[in-house]
């Protein structure tokens, strides 16, 4: 895994995930094989039947050797095939937000990120979440113990 978006299954119900290529050059690419990028507000925006990652900081790989206009947080195109980024743009008009969840390195070797449709929690679901997860957690180190 090179990047993950770690508050989005807290922050969200996820509904769907898809599989998407992402469009970059080079230079990204060396710099998030060496774990060099982060996404804590990436979001994906469609815009003429194009799908495109916002919110995706990716330090340079060598900065003094950087491109001269080099912008690390550029927004970057998304590769979707098109009846998938029509169902996007159905779901993304019910109110539905679709955002990044990681960043990964498939088997042949190219970069890929793996989105989700998602619903955004309130905040007393957040709280229902927390104590969900806690009197889990006491389970388990009450049955450890024994």
């Amino acid at each position: 895994m090179l990047a993950e978006n770690k508050r989005a299954r807290f922050d969200y119900d996820i509904l769907e995930t898809y599989t998407a290529g992402i469009e970059l050059t080079g230079h990204e690419v060396k710099s998030l094989k060496i774990r060099g990028g982060s996404m804590p507000s990436g979001h994906i925006i469609v815009r003429n039947e194009e799908a495109y990652l916002v919110g995706l900081d990716i330090s340079p790989f060598q900065p003094k050797n950087a491109p001269p206009n080099y912008d690390p947080q550029r927004t970057r195109r998304l590769l979707l095939r098109k009846n998938e980024i029509k169902h996007l743009i159905g779901k993304n008009s019910e109110g539905l937000t679709i955002i990044p969840i990681k960043l990964y390195n498939n088997p042949r070797g190219l970069i890929k990120v793996e989105i989700a449709l998602a619903r955004g929690r309130k905040k007393h679901d957040k709280r229902e979440l927390l104590k969900k997860r806690e009197t889990m957690r006491e389970l388990r180190k009450g049955s450890a113990g024994l």
